[in-house]
């Protein structure tokens, strides 16, 4: 039993950041393993033009060789019609995702820098993508900026809920909202997120938050508290967004898997996944990528009292 659904991002969102290439054995291997401790949705590849980003370049050679294991979903992500139809071609012979991400951006500037197409014409390209894509793979909306721009400021919450709507005329029952630049309070995600859960109960909302300034902890507290079940994190607290594009300086990954899961079983909130091999598969990431990542609980184990009984006479009245 689980009472979050947490969705492992390292092999697509993490690597993205990277600007050396992981060979594919190595993204196999780690994808293998997220899925051996316990993840039920896991982030595989991006169908990305390997000119933009070659580090997925190997996209449908990896879901050929990847071993499946019943009852996760593998995600590619999409970026346009041309990427639909290539997983659409991985699926029918036989070794595709299982599940797509439809992306828009929320604000008109970041949308035409990430996208590079204005918001009007991102939601056609979703609309042709969604109808190539629907009844074949589980399709996950996400809006990104969704609590701020880095290029507009602040973001309206009802443009946001707008972006969700068309979501779900479209036949698309997740959506994802993004604090991509780190810039969410408690208070303004409670607000987005209520009103979400409010408004659309027939869709299940993620969290997809990036650690930029250190919150990404406290807001997905602030998501739990108001009934968001599913969230995205990455091992080591990697990526953030394509090596070539820069929203400003600093840490832009996003919120570290084993911190954000050492947090929640502390408070008691089940998430699945096995914490005895857990920090070995932080490990490994670490090792892939050469280098000391983004993860305190690497660093100092878990949370000591995780496993620890209290009794009544223990707690102070």
């Amino acid at each position: 039993m689980r009472d979050v659904i947490l969705c492992e991002c390292f092999a697509r969102d993490g690597l993205q950041h990277e600007p050396d290439y992981l060979p594919t054995h190595i993204k196999r291997r780690l994808v293998e393993r997220f899925a051996d401790i316990g993840f039920q949705r896991i982030e595989a590849t991006s169908y990305s033009n390997p000119a933009v980003i070659p580090q997925f370049a190997d996209a449908s050679a990896l879901l050929a060789v990847l071993q499946r294991r019943a009852g996760v979903f593998y995600k590619a992500t999409c970026a346009n019609v041309r990427a639909v139809e290539r997983a659409v071609t991985d699926l029918d012979a036989g070794h595709g995702a299982n599940e797509i991400s439809l992306l828009v951006s929320a604000s008109e500037s970041h949308s035409r820098r990430n996208l590079k197409r204005s918001r009007a014409d991102q939601w056609l390209n979703i609309e042709q993508m969604a109808d190539k894509a629907l009844n074949q793979f589980r399709l996950i909306g996400t809006v990104s900026v969704a609590f701020g721009c880095p290029f507009e400021g602040r973001v309206s919450e009802a443009s946001v809920l707008a972006d969700v709507e068309q979501f779900a005329k479209r036949g698309v029952k997740f959506v994802t909202l993004g604090d991509t630049t780190g810039v969410a309070t408690p208070q303004s995600v409670k607000r987005l997120f209520g009103a979400v859960l409010a408004s659309f109960p027939e869709i299940t909302p993620i969290a997809h938050f990036h650690d930029t300034r250190a919150t990404g902890l406290v807001n997905y507290v602030a998501a739990l508290e108001v009934g968001v079940t599913h969230y995205d994190c990455a091992f080591g607290g990697v990526g953030g967004h394509p090596t070539k594009v820069k929203y400003g300086g600093g840490h832009t990954g996003n919120v570290s898997t084993e911190d954000w899961i050492n947090l929640l079983e502390s408070m008691g909130v089940s998430t699945g996944i096995d914490l005895d091999r857990l920090l070995d598969v932080a490990a490994e990431c670490e090792a892939a990528l050469g280098r000391e990542l983004h993860s305190r609980v690497l660093r100092c184990g878990m949370n000591p009292l995780l496993h620890s009984t209290v009794s009544p006479s223990d707690i102070i009245q």
